[in-house]
């Protein structure tokens, strides 16, 4: 890394992007981290991506797949190994936070087994009004 942390900048993804955003993330998806992201759903995520940089270094990625007005997730949110524990993670969240909360989004849900990063997020397992989500495995990852 050739700058400090500190100066990392998140911004929109775009579509130059994508090369770099595929690439970091393939380590994460091979370590059974993330899902596997193709290109396809990449593309029609870029309007709702946003990045980490440093230095023109994609350090950093995470999407916000809006399902309607009610629901939206995040998605495939990773930060390089050498950049984690700065708060990289937390101003990519916040980042499709907001973005939810201009297009008017009820609620964000975020699968994941980082617990404790998203509850200091201020994620949780329930909403306000006892909401819970369910899940059924069909199959496994492969």
């Amino acid at each position: 890394m050739t700058a400090p942390i500190d100066t990392a900048r998140v911004r929109p993804a775009i579509e130059r992007d994508r090369d770099a955003v595929l690439a970091l993330l393939q380590p994460f998806v091979d370590d059974r981290h993330i899902l596997p992201l193709r290109r396809q759903e990449l593309d029609e995520l870029l309007p709702t991506s946003f990045i980490a940089e440093i230095d023109d270094r994609v350090i950093g990625f995470g999407a916000l797949d809006i399902y309607s007005r009610k629901l939206a997730e995040i998605r495939s949110l990773v930060v390089a190994d050498d950049c984690q524990g700065q708060g990289v993670g937390r101003r990519l969240v916040e980042a499709c936070v907001a973005l939810a909360r201009e297009r008017d989004v009820m609620e964000i849900l975020a699968i994941s087994s980082s617990e404790s990063f998203f509850r200091s997020c201020g994620f949780d397992f329930t909403l306000p009004d006892e909401k819970k989500a369910f899940f059924l495995p069909i199959r496994t990852r492969q």
